[in-house]
């Protein structure tokens, strides 16, 4: 039977979309679930979830515009109040010139993220991921249309400018840059942003720069990447900028954030992809991002909250030699498991199914997709090294984060991992989750994985 995609025009062959599988996220989230629907206790280190929640000034916020009836259609950018208190912020707290104007307000910046993606895109370009990379920005890039290529990091997980000097090629078009970085923490100072902005500016590239974490920054502070175009003419400005309620605010479930565009031109053109893509962000919910931004003192709040946790649990895995340091920034630690000669996925289902602690493979960190000429996955494979690495999420509970390090801890100093049959299904397949309708098998995978040089993901 002859299978046809709508759209593609061609019998047997899938859209872009069909080809990119869930993110490895959502393996390890389902098997932990599956455990505890089983009766099984799960202490998560695997979400990005803060426990503590936002003040409750924004709930309020929220409440009252929907209670006077401030639930109509705003504009497609945003509410001028919000976007003008943004740019406040923005001088105020990250150095940066920007203009109401020049800022999306988005329903969350993966949205606002997808959304630039979109609006710089071409045909055929290549963007720059980090080898080691939060997923989605993986799925959006490919969703745009974009091929990506992926730049090498330094021991300490931060961008090697000669490395991407050398990845790059003519059809290069954007370098995405993450700091405070997820999955790693890695935090970037103002002379290796200058470099990899002088390195865009000698290619004619434009730079994204996500800065979901800019509040979560230990050692030192948060340089937003945009603040070095401060004196730059606006036109000729190439750092476009996301921000989110989410992680500073802990206004995960409101889903609000924002883009800051370089330039007049991008920021016309990404009106133009919002109105075809949501008409306008959710207007009460603007109004609790106004009530969040007078709260200044709630960002420092929870960083504190979190820094505690870095400190105190997380000196544990830095004493078994699985971090070699506390992380600079953000809300994640990538533990070295090497030593107990398991892969990354062995690992988690075997911890999962031994001790109860939900972690992620770092594999799903370093998915690398091979495409066809149409953008349309034929296989992946990963960074090899990326095969010994798992995230820990250190914003939990306190409670919960020192059981789930100390139960990891016990279980890498016991050496008893006990056999594969005896843990059943894993709990992820590396890299994209499940194959799915279209999606590479494991065979192409691991064929993939072998004519890259890197190990088979499976």
């Amino acid at each position: 039977m002859t299978t046809h995609i709508r759209g593609t025009g061609e019998p047997g062959l899938m859209s872009v979309a069909a080809t990119i599988p869930s993110s490895c996220l959502h393996d390890i989230f389902r098997a932990a679930d599956r455990k505890e629907r089983l009766g099984g206790e799960v202490v998560k280190l695997h979400v990005g979830e803060p426990y503590f929640g936002p003040p409750e000034e924004v709930a309020e916020a929220l409440a009252a515009a929907v209670r006077q009836g401030r639930t109509a259609y705003s504009e497609v950018e945003g509410l001028l109040e919000l976007r003008e208190a943004v740019v406040e912020k923005l001088a105020t707290a990250n150095g940066v010139d920007s203009d109401p104007s020049r800022v999306v307000i988005t329903p969350g910046s993966c949205q606002g993220l997808s959304a630039l993606l979109h609006t710089l895109a071409e045909p055929g370009a290549e963007i720059l991921l980090p080898e080691l990379h939060w997923p989605v920005h993986l799925q959006q890039a490919l969703l745009a249309g974009f091929r990506p290529v992926f730049y090498p990091l330094d021991a300490g997980f931060r961008p090697d400018p000669e490395g991407i000097r050398a990845k790059a090629g003519p059809r290069t078009r954007v370098l995405l840059v993450n700091s405070p970085a997820n999955p790693t923490g890695a935090v970037l100072d103002a002379g290796q942003l200058t470099e990899l902005l002088e390195l865009a500016r000698e290619h004619g590239w434009g730079i994204i720069s996500d800065e979901a974490y800019e509040h979560y920054v230990y050692d030192g502070g948060h340089v937003s990447f945009a603040s070095l175009e401060r004196d730059v003419p606006v036109a000729e400005r190439i750092v476009h900028s996301t921000f989110s309620f989410s992680k500073s605010l802990a206004m995960t479930g409101y889903r609000l954030g924002y883009v800051a565009a370089a330039d007049d031109r991008t920021a016309h053109a990404l009106r133009v992809v919002q109105e075809a893509s949501i008409i306008g962000p959710s207007t009460p919910v603007q109004y609790a991002g106004i009530a969040a931004l007078r709260l200044a003192g709630a960002t420092d709040a929870h960083r504190e909250l979190v820094r505690r946790n870095r400190d105190t649990a997380l000196a544990p895995l830095v004493a078994a030699g699985l971090l070699s340091e506390l992380p600079a920034g953000g809300w994640y630690a990538m533990a070295d498991i090497s030593r107990t000669g398991l892969d990354a996925e062995e690992f988690t289902a075997r911890l999962l199914a031994s001790r109860s602690v939900a972690v992620v493979a770092g594999t799903g960190f370093a998915t690398q997709p091979r495409l066809d000429e149409a953008g349309r996955i034929r296989s992946t494979a990963f960074a090899p090294w990326s095969r010994h690495l798992v995230r820990i999420a250190f914003c939990v509970a306190p409670e919960a984060l020192r059981t789930g390090v100390r139960r990891l801890v016990e279980f890498v100093e016991s050496g008893e991992y006990g056999k594969p049959e005896e843990y059943g299904e894993a709990a992820g397949d590396g890299g994209f989750s499940g194959a799915g309708a279209g999606a590479p098998s494991g065979a192409e995978r691991s064929a993939g994985a072998r004519a890259g040089g890197g190990r088979a993901v499976g």
